[in-house]
């Protein structure tokens, strides 16, 4: 095996270009999750939608993208993770082309569908190539980072993209924005992008793909569906429990395999594991907080979707700095302490937000906010580092797959648990401040949601619908006071979890993390 010189180790302009044709498609994909959000309305009337069929149309993307992360990102490490991304960006592009022009609610399900799937091959694949370009820790922390930087701002911008897009084009141009950004991956990836796949390339073990998608469809869907309810009924219980139950036979097949779809051995380093869990306990926060924010610039504050998307830039300029700051502050500094720092600062700004009232404006949820995702971000970004850089190389893939699938859960969790909270706090405000005047039916109706109350206050006198709506903004903004102090409350115990399981990783750089100890054996 060649020995790397420290300056062999070190990338050059050619893989920092590598990683900017690495992060285009990363915006899309996050971008792509939070932009239909704005079209609904627009799609729905267009096709003549249903409001089953609408639900269908905004979730199955996410589901397929959930569903298949594990498998694309072991596969991505067997056929060849660039391979697996150019075959990905293809397939995405075509999709995108006929979700713009979908002459059905039909067809744009199935699309979304194709979409997912693409989505799902394209995440593991960037974020384990840049394990295979960058071999430098520091570089790779960085780039990793950046990567990072890239799925937030996607995710943020979609709101006010979204609003812009639909300002001034057809629902259909939403999807359209895909097909350059896919054009000049498939361009410039084969000239930019390390080729990289495992030495021995296993067949994929079919069974253990069923049982994957058997345990975490069942589980998100399950959980989406509590969330829709406010209630834990039998019918979305039993889907959940039946995840959970294929993911125990998954478990047991992976532990059978010799060569297991996910190995599962990873999880027995602490960095690994606890990075991981980090991970998915911070999007559960991260989750409610954008949930709650989306809700309260257009309800409580009543502005368009565009002006609600274009006030999430701040939030946006957070995560970029952030991205940046934390693995440069890790490189000096052990990132368990980088990351707890950053998580006291992130309680700082969700105590900012428990301060909040529907009087007091939005400089304060905005400032709260801010703060938030300030604080957050580093453990998104060194948390991931650490499950890339824990992984060996040829394992890559399939960890990457394994850190966004938890975050993928750990979103769906915030929805549906603290969103469950704010809405029963909601209901259970309003209930004792509901103008007496207000109909019982039309009370009850109220009572479930903030949007619903706005629907009654349409059919009530103008001087009683004000008095409800003011009392609806009342209770809804109690409620998001409430998730924000739990939320506070769990990322206190995320930061100590991160002390306990990580303070032994040393500064990025400092360890002895080399291509010959993650055993890198890159194919040309």
């Amino acid at each position: 095996m060649t020995t790397m010189t420290p300056a062999d180790r070190r990338a050059g302009p050619r893989q920092w270009a590598g990683l900017a044709v690495l992060a285009l498609p990363t915006i899309l994909i996050a971008l792509d999750l939070t932009v239909l959000y704005m079209a609904l309305p627009h799609l729905g009337a267009d096709l003549g939608a249903s409001n089953t069929q609408m639900l269908w149309i905004t979730d199955i993307y996410g589901f397929m993208v959930a569903g298949l992360l594990i498998t694309m990102g072991t596969i991505g490490d067997r056929i060849g993770r660039r391979r697996l991304l150019l075959i990905g960006a293809a397939a995405f592009g075509v999709a995108s082309v006929l979700a713009a022009y979908s002459s059905s609610a039909e067809m744009l399900i199935v699309t979304r569908a194709l979409l997912g799937i693409a989505g799902a091959t394209l995440m593991p694949s960037t974020l384990s190539l840049i394990g295979t370009i960058f071999n430098d820790p520091k570089q790779r922390g960085l780039a990793i980072g950046i990567w990072g930087m890239s799925f937030s701002l996607g995710t943020a911008i979609g709101p006010a993209v979204g609003g812009a897009m639909l300002q001034n084009f057809w629902w259909g141009s939403v999807f359209l924005l895909g097909v350059p950004v896919m054009v000049l991956l498939l361009a410039t990836g084969p000239v930019l992008l390390p080729e990289y796949r495992a030495p021995v390339a296993a067949r994929t073990d079919l069974a253990s793909v069923a049982l994957s998608l058997g345990a975490i469809l069942p589980v998100v869907y399950g959980i989406k569906e509590i969330a829709k309810n406010q209630a834990l009924t039998p019918a979305p219980a039993a889907i959940v429990a039946l995840g959970v139950i294929m993911g125990w036979l998954f478990v047991r097949r992976q532990h059978r395999l010799t060569d297991p779809l996910l190995d599962l051995r990873m999880f027995r380093d602490r960095r690994f594991s606890g990075a991981v869990a980090g991970l998915l306990m911070a999007a559960i926060t991260l989750s409610a907080v954008m949930l709650f924010f989306t809700q309260y610039v257009q309800l409580v504050e009543g502005m368009s979707p565009l002006r609600a998307g274009l006030w999430f830039l701040p939030l946006a300029a957070a995560f970029v700095v952030s991205s940046v700051v934390a693995p440069l502050l890790a490189r000096r500094v052990r990132p368990a302490f980088v990351i707890t720092g950053g998580l006291s600062l992130a309680v700082v700004g969700l105590v900012v937000l428990t301060q909040l009232q529907a009087a007091s404006g939005l400089a304060v949820l905005v400032a709260g906010s801010t703060i938030f995702a300030f604080g957050v971000v580093p453990l998104l970004a060194l948390g991931t580092d650490m499950v890339v850089s824990s992984a060996p190389q040829e394992k890559t893939g399939s960890a990457a797959a394994t850190s966004e699938t938890g975050s993928e859960l750990g979103m769906a969790l915030g929805i549906a648990t603290l969103g469950s909270v704010g809405t029963a706090v909601y209901s259970d405000q309003l209930a004792g401040t509901i103008p007496a005047a207000v109909p019982d039916p039309a009370a009850a109706v109220a009572r479930d949601s903030f949007a619903s109350a706005f629907a009654v206050a349409e059919e009530l006198p103008t001087a009683l619908a004000g008095d409800l709506i003011a009392a609806a903004r009342d209770a809804f903004t109690t409620g998001l006071n409430t998730v924000a102090a739990i939320s506070a409350a769990l990322l206190a115990l995320i930061a100590v979890l991160v002390v306990a399981v990580l303070r032994h990783a040393r500064p990025l750089g400092a360890e002895n993390d080399t291509p010959e100890t993650r055993n890198i054996s890159p194919n040309p």
